[in-house]
């Protein structure tokens, strides 16, 4: 059994002025090293939520815990120092350079600054910063720099738990999907438990391990991994917040190695234009892939072959794109739908041949 490290039990809030509850009577537990994120339309009390783990909202009722202790007996300020925070607005102080940002807890904490440089080098590392930004001001950076900057400072005195509140929508959608893959591998390798809240169905689907759905008042529609969600929507609430498009994004969570792909038509280099042209009839295809020795090659057809004795005469033309095992279902779809061959084709590292996936191969999953 997964071991839990926050813990919200019948927790509510009530802003004074106001008749009903921000929060009302919410019990959820977040699983020491995975990534829950909470979703739901504007004035459910995601945010609220969140925020009450670290106190910078205290809560009207209930009990909340983090590693076991209950954080209403803990000193707020102490307590937010052992919780990385990431919000939309990055936060960083202007005055301070991006090194001085990144080791501000650390320093209020009391580590050294043999350790604190150490932690600094391995967190630039890590975001892939450059070591040229340090001595510079948050100004200066561009804004996918200073989100991983304040990334990196929330992770600087390496806390447990991260609360993040919309970190990435305040920047572009490339930089916002770099930031999410880049975040994504990283969580990987560090397993930190996180709070993350998002107003992005589809952002929450990417990054969660599980999806907390919340409507007003902080009622739970549904609690669950993203496969269950769309696979199984627990009521027309969250039917309708997923989206009408639940079996493309399920193909977002699915892997290429996940399932089995066909073999697809193949020649080697050395075979015969007639060869070559009952390869593809065989497998009612214009082309055929060309693979010597495991190796992928590219493809021809019959146009190409005209006046060709050998397919390696023909000169086979590579394909525009290739999937891997670690592609998404959602990644070899929109390679068959922009490819010339109708087709996924998957390779793994050295362009090694592992098969193609179809349309009709995809479907299957879309409505398993």
């Amino acid at each position: 059994m997964p071991e839990v490290m926050i813990s919200l039990r019948n927790v509510s809030k009530r802003f004074s002025g106001t008749s009903d509850s921000a929060v009302n009577d919410l019990s959820m537990n977040v699983n020491e090293g995975e990534t829950v994120v909470l979703v739901g339309p504007s004035g459910c009390g995601k945010t609220t939520t969140m925020k009450m783990i670290n106190r910078l909202i205290e809560p009207t009722s209930g009990a909340i815990e983090v590693d076991g202790t209950d954080v209403l007996k803990q000193d707020p300020v102490q307590l937010r120092r052992n919780i990385g925070y990431v919000i939309q607005s990055i936060g960083l102080l202007p005055h301070r350079t991006i090194s001085d940002n990144i080791a501000t807890v650390p320093k209020l904490i009391g580590w050294d600054d043999g350790r604190i440089e150490g932690r600094i080098e391995e967190l630039v590392r890590i975001f892939e910063l450059d070591k040229e930004l340090l001595p510079r001001y948050p100004g200066e950076l561009s804004g996918g720099q200073r989100q991983r900057v304040g990334v990196a400072r929330a992770l600087a005195a390496d806390p447990p738990v991260m609360l993040m509140d919309e970190p990435f929508g305040a920047v572009d959608p490339i930089v916002r999907e770099r930031l999410q893959d880049q975040f994504l591998d990283i969580q990987q390798r560090l397993k930190k438990t996180i709070v993350f809240v998002t107003h992005d169905i589809d952002e929450a689907i990417k990054m969660a391990d599980r999806i907390a759905i919340l409507n007003r008042g902080g009622v739970i529609e549904q609690y669950a991994s993203p496969e269950e969600i769309l696979r199984a929507p627990a009521n027309e609430f969250v039917k309708q917040f997923v989206g009408s498009e639940r079996g493309l994004k399920r193909l977002a969570l699915m892997k290429v190695s996940e399932i089995e792909v066909e073999e697809g038509p193949v020649v080697a280099p050395s075979a015969s234009r007639d060869v070559a042209l009952k390869t593809m009839e065989a497998f009612g295809t214009d082309w055929t892939s060309v693979v010597d020795d495991g190796e992928l090659l590219g493809w021809v057809d019959g146009e190409l072959l005209d006046g060709a004795g050998t397919v390696a005469e023909a000169r086979p033309r590579p394909f525009s794109a290739y999937v891997t095992g670690d592609s998404t279902l959602r990644q070899a779809l929109d390679s068959i739908v922009t490819s010339r061959t109708n087709v996924a084709v998957v390779a793994s590292e050295g362009q090694r041949y592992k098969g193609i996936l179809s349309l009709e191969r995809i479907s299957k999953e879309i409505v398993a």
